[in-house]
């Protein structure tokens, strides 16, 4: 079953719905988040359905050396940017910020000093 991306014109909320064929443009799409039928469908990329298991695989295979990566900036950007298009889903601006500065050369340190918001807490221990 397909699935298609709306967006709620009185919420302004995202969601999807899955649909079959014959439904889609008979069924209203009522949104998820407050149940309007005001709704539009937003156009996006064609997605491929994996299993999370087939995605790891595929992952695992293209990645499999990973052995020297720490010393390589622009390689763990083209890899965390491969690895956030195969999770299939919207990743906040800070992903592409930081995956950005590192394909341009900045190393992993430079980005931490540079965006501290984005050090996970780790005074929380």
């Amino acid at each position: 079953m397909p699935t298609y991306d709306f967006i709620c014109n009185d919420c302004k909320q995202r969601f999807e719905i899955f649909l079959t064929y014959s439904e889609y443009g008979k069924k209203p799409a009522a949104c998820s988040h407050c149940g309007s039928i005001n709704t539009r469908r937003r156009m996006t990329r064609v997605r491929i359905a994996k299993s999370d298991e087939s995605r790891f695989n595929s992952m695992e295979s293209e990645m499999g050396n990973l052995e020297g990566l720490e010393d390589d900036p622009k390689a763990i950007g083209r890899m965390m940017r491969k690895m956030g298009k195969e999770m299939g889903e919207d990743l906040p601006p800070e992903f592409d910020d930081v995956v950005d500065r590192l394909e341009s050369g900045q190393s992993p340190e430079e980005i931490e000093s540079a965006l501290p918001d984005l050090g996970g807490g780790d005074d929380e221990m």
